[in-house]
């Protein structure tokens, strides 16, 4: 029995989706950019192609450099920090798997790539992530490759400097959780502060739309004095459920059963270091709607 050759583009599609939401930080934008390229690709001449996969994710990149370029001008109006919408999982699967998504899709990595001019962006997350050659990134970007190992060069300049430098494994990561949890269930601020790295930052994205700090909130006693605001006003209605949220292990705190926030976390395996709080609804409503 003669095996079935995969479609070209469903065979790439997690590649594609990969980097179009690594370029624009929001599920909806990237699984549009990803469908507009299932269009052309299927208007396209596909006899003619000689890389299927080289086609599409040029492609791809080029509607999300376009688009991002578009979303610049709105993200600078944008009330507050700017957070990616959040990607979490609630099944199980392999620490292999799990391992290939973190570091290189966190929370704090797409925070860093948010910092970056989009063309940047293109050039660091085609090379460094998914190891193009600097002469498909240049006919790509329509630079030269000079030009283009300059942008990864200040790209990569500037994540080294920016992201944190915390291996951890996932296990450590998932106590510290665990344990900030128990204290935030209980009200225990101590317990809270002493989790807590003494600079620690909580970074909140409201969108506008719930209130947020337009600033980042730094220090452990005022973000364990902030927590422990919560738990004083709804004693009895906050739940906090671990979660993997961008390749990470996170939490999602609901308030009255309502979906509140997705927060992703920085630990250095004792403490943590950053908080990163999404609660802008808009990006939340996907998520709330799973079971």
């Amino acid at each position: 029995m003669q095996a079935l050759v995969p479609d070209p583009f469903t065979a790439a599609r997690p590649r594609l989706f990969s980097i179009a939401y690594r370029m624009l930080g929001t599920r909806a934008d990237a699984e549009d950019v990803v469908q507009d390229a299932w269009l052309r690709w299927h208007g396209s001449d596909q006899a003619a192609v000689q890389s299927a996969e080289a086609w599409l994710v040029t492609t791809v990149t080029r509607l999300a450099l376009d688009r991002l370029r578009a979303a610049k001008t709105e993200r600078e109006a944008y009330v507050g920090f700017w957070l990616p919408e959040p990607l979490v999982e609630l099944d199980e699967r392999t620490p292999e798997a799990l391992a290939e998504q973190a570091g290189e899709l966190s929370v704090a990595m797409m925070w860093v790539l948010e910092r970056l001019a989009p063309e940047e962006r293109a050039a660091y997350l085609l090379r460094e992530m998914f190891d193009q050659d600097y002469a498909d990134i240049a006919k790509l970007l329509d630079k030269s490759e000079a030009a283009c190992r300059q942008l990864v060069h200040r790209a990569s300049e500037r994540v080294q400097r920016e992201q944190p430098r915390f291996a951890v494994p996932r296990e450590a990561h998932l106590r510290v959780l665990e344990r900030f949890v128990a204290a935030a269930r209980s009200g225990a601020r101590d317990a809270l502060q002493a989790l807590l790295a003494e600079n620690a930052e909580l970074i909140g994205d409201g969108g506008g739309k719930v209130p947020s700090f337009g600033k980042v909130l730094q220090g452990a006693f005022r973000i364990a004095n902030l927590v422990y605001a919560t738990f004083r006003r709804h004693p009895d209605a906050v739940v906090y459920r671990i979660a993997t949220v961008n390749g990470e292990p996170g939490l999602l705190r609901y308030v009255d059963g309502r979906l509140e926030s997705a927060q992703a976390f920085v630990t250095d395996g004792e403490k943590i270091v950053t908080i990163y709080a999404i609660r802008n609804p808009d990006k939340l409503r996907a998520l709330a709607q799973q079971p």
